[in-house]
Parts: structure tokens; C-alpha cells; sequence
């Protein structure tokens, strides 16, 4: 098999060491070509390229915003994608099944290419972007753009600077002004949204070893799961953190919280610009966002004993309390 590994030199979890071992795990049995990003959507290209030129399975050597720029290389084609975990976080990676070291993830990933395990995955679409797992509205992103404004911090702490840059975030913002309305194609609104997020898998991300998940039924095969907030106040975002931490999941259960399973597409139009981000990377600011699931567009290489199915799908009774005139989560489900 030819692969291209596309490595993140910068990546928190990239030695030298760790490079070298992988290139010789990967090329007892396979032609490797190893190319490194130099600049934001570079692997995009890479990956692009590497198709075009005749490779039949891309990795990504590095954090999350290095997979989901190869995958946005090789969305559509015949091309597959595989993570190796080299960041802080490796939301998708992990989601998927691979261990968090990456040397132990080359193996797993070796014995999946032997057993066969590709799975054709679908992703979500913002203004045509795709990102992997999630993509995060509002006081979500503002976090996110935070936490990169110090980003050799990021390499070094990683999660406790995530938890002190939502701390402030959430100091200096406006907790109860809205930032958006959302609009779902089959009738579903949301009339005053301060934090959105939508999931093409689980969970939204890790503390330490700790899934944080807010849809539970989230997953590859499916339409995206989205959950949001109308305010930040304390009493709507301190039981909201509280049940993605203590593993229940289900963030729109409360008073001022929606959630909504099996979202085909959605427009958000702001009140004001408003920050989003992408797979853990912030992308900027607009004034109106489409949101789109794409179904089995990218080739994955998965844990050969990774289950193949989906959890099932929540009942009306568990996606949560819609909010609005348009009353919130009523209404059919998109395709």
C-alpha cells in the first residue's frame, strides 16, 4: 500500500523519536512518503496532492486540526484518512477507538489495515468547510480563540489552560445578551442562542482521560446532533457543565437549553458577529453560518475491534426542552 504521512512538527506530542519509530512501524510492510505542514491549511494541500499522486491511505501525524485538514484534503474521493494522535487533545482519534499514544495507535492502525477495517464516515459542513466532531457557536469559540492567542502555553499545559481561558471568557462576557438565532431545514428553532454546538460524533472532548459528552447518540453514520444554550449565566451553564462532566451527558435537559438529534442542515444568523471553530480550531468570526451533514464522503481506517454501529437514537422525551416561538425541538427529524 503507498501512504503519505502528513506530520505536525509542532505538535505537542511529535519528537523526533516518536517520528522515527512510526516510519519504521509503517514501512516494514508499506511505501511511506513523509511530508511535514509548515503553516495553517497546509495538510489540506498535502493531502490533496497525495491523492492526486497515486497514495491509497493518508495519516495524520498530530493534533486534531491536522486531521481534519487532511480530511478536508481527501473528502469525496477514494482516498482513505486515518488519525495518529500527536496533539494535546485527540478528540477524533480517541473517538474512533485509537489509544492516545501514538506509537500504540501505529499498531492498532497496522492491524486494521490487515484486517480491512475502512468504514465510510460522514461529516459535518460549516459554510462548506468539514470538520470531524464538532463545531462550536458563540462563548464555545471565544474559548477556543482564547486559548490560541497563547499558544505555546497550549503545548506545554494544554487542558488547565483550557479550563482558566473559559473561566475568563466567561468573565468578560455579556451572559445574557444573545449572539444568534438557529434555524434547522425541518422546522426546529432556536430564537436566542449564546453557545451552540454541533456533533458529528463523541464525545465533544476529554479532560485527561474524562469523556465530556453532550450527545450521546452522536455518531459518523448519522446527521449531526446539535446542543445550545440561550445565555451564560450561572444557572444555565454550571448544570449544563455538571451533567457532561458526571457522564450522563445531554446538556439540553434543562430550563434554557435545547437539543436536537438528527439535524440535516442549519442556518445560524447572528445578532451581532459571533466566533465559531472547528474541530478545536478557531476559523473567525461571521455574521451567518450554514451548517450541513454529509453522508459516507471520507474513507476511515478504524480499530479493527471498533464497533460498527451507532448508539441508538435518543426519543423525543430525552433531546430536551426547546426554546422560542417557534417551539424549539418540535417538529420532524432531518435526513
Amino acid at each position: 500500500m503507498r501512504i503519505t504521512l502528513v506530520v505536525n512538527p509542532f505538535a505537542s506530542s511529535v519528537t523526533q523519536r516518536v517520528r522515527v519509530r512510526i516510519v519504521q512501524l509503517l514501512s516494514a510492510d508499506h511505501d511511506v512518503d513523509v511530508i511535514d505542514t509548515t503553516k495553517g491549511g497546509h495538510a489540506v494541500r498535502l493531502a490533496h496532492g497525495a491523492g492526486k499522486a497515486g497514495a491509497d491511505l493518508v495519516i495524520a501525524l498530530g493534533g486534531d486540526g491536522t486531521i481534519n485538514e487532511v480530511a478536508n484534503g481527501l473528502l469525496g474521493t477514494d482516498v482513505a484518512a486515518a488519525p495518529l494522535p500527536g496533539g494535546s487533545t485527540n478528540v477524533f482519534a480517541r473517538s474512533l477507538g485509537y489509544p492516545n499514544d501514538p506509537v500504540a495507535a501505529t499498531g492498532v492502525l497496522l492491524e486494521a489495515l490487515d484486517a480491512g477495517s475502512i468504514r465510510s464516515a460522514g461529516v459535518g459542513l460549516a459554510d462548506g468547510r468539514a470538520f470531524l466532531f464538532h463545531a462550536g457557536l458563540g462563548f464555545d469559540a471565544a474559548v477556543v480563540e482564547r486559548v490560541e492567542r497563547r499558544g505555546p502555553l497550549k503545548r506545554v499545559i494544554g487542558h488547565p489552560l483550557f479550563v482558566a481561558a473559559a473561566v475568563e471568557t466567561w468573565r468578560r462576557s455579556d451572559r445574557r445578551r444573545p449572539w444568534f438565532s438557529i434555524t434547522a431545514d425541518d422546522g426546529r428553532r432556536l430564537v436566542d442562542g449564546a453557545m451552540a454546538v454541533a456533533l458529528n460524533t463523541r464525545p465533544y472532548t476529554y479532560l485527561g482521560s474524562r469523556p465530556l459528552d453532550l450527545a450521546p447518540e452522536a455518531g459518523i453514520d448519522r446527521p449531526l446532533s446539535l446542543v445550545a444554550l440561550d445565555s451564560l449565566t450561572g444557572s444555565r451553564l454550571l448544570p449544563a457543565a455538571a451533567r457532561a462532566l458526571s457522564g450522563r451527558g445531554r446538556l439540553g435537559r434543562g430550563r434554557g437549553a435545547i437539543h436536537w438529534s438528527d439535524v440535516g442542515a442549519a442556518t445560524v444568523r447572528g445578532y451581532r458577529p459571533f466566533p465559531y471553530q472547528l474541530d478545536g480550531e478557531f476559523i473567525g468570526v461571521t455574521d451567518r453560518l450554514r451548517l450541513e451533514h454529509r453522508p459516507d464522503c471520507l474513507r476511515l481506517i478504524v480499530p479493527a475491534t471498533a464497533r460498527a454501529s451507532a448508539p441508538p437514537a435518543a426519543t423525543s422525551s430525552e433531546v430536551g426542552v426547546g426554546l422560542g416561538s417557534d417551539g424549539g425541538d418540535a417538529g420532524p427529524a432531518a435526513g
